[in-house]
């Protein structure tokens, strides 16, 4: 059983377990598939860009250092991507476009532009798509009336006093149950986004 005390990257870098890889390519292998498409990759193509980047990620995330970087693994995924894009179009034998005419080649280079608007979308989808997957994953390890709690607080923005007669719990439990989620939600996000929910504030009376 994976040491649940490390973070998601923490375990993947540490460990060969089929389980902790089948985590990461259900995490990953849409959001790649789905910017590969946007670089006018057909679907087959993209399926198997997708599953170079992850052995790539794979061969070498041991030498992976985040050392306290925003961003930093989102941003080393980037890289990734887009030196497996420029190497796919690199040995096709035409100039290509995306499907809204523009130049494959210069929207590659300004998707390697950390400081470009398409850099920060990336930025964007990755952890919107990164936290909604870990949120799918983490459900599974609580009881349904833990996550209801949590659904309705921390994401609904319903007030804890409101949840709490709702679901029939002491508004003390509504409590425990939000912070049991975050707490495991952060620890598993540790590393691969900068918030581990998008989860708003709770709503004051």
């Amino acid at each position: 059983m994976a040491d649940t005390s490390l973070s998601l990257l923490q375990r993947i870098k540490h460990s060969d377990d089929s389980e902790i890889w089948n985590r990461l390519d259900i995490l990953y292998r849409p959001l790649l598939v789905a910017w590969m498409r946007k670089y006018d990759v057909q679907p087959s193509d993209a399926d198997d860009l997708a599953q170079e980047v992850l052995w790539v990620v794979s061969k070498e995330v041991g030498t992976f250092e985040h050392n306290g970087r925003t961003g930093a693994f989102r941003a080393w995924i980037k890289t990734i991507l887009v030196h497996r894009l420029r190497t796919f179009w690199r040995t096709r034998d035409r100039h290509p476009r995306t499907a809204d005419g523009s130049d494959v080649v210069r929207r590659l280079a300004e998707l390697d532009d950390p400081a470009s608007d398409m850099s920060r979308l990336w930025d964007d989808e990755h952890d919107r798509h990164v936290a909604g997957q870990l949120m799918i994953q983490a459900e599974r390890h609580f009881s349904p009336e833990t996550w209801n709690a949590f659904k309705r607080v921390a994401i609904d923005g319903a007030r804890a006093d409101v949840a709490a007669r709702e679901l029939g719990m002491t508004l003390n439990a509504v409590f425990i149950a939000k912070s049991r989620v975050l707490s495991r939600l952060r620890q598993e996000a540790a590393g691969l986004v900068e918030h581990a929910t998008t989860a708003g504030p709770e709503k004051k009376s």
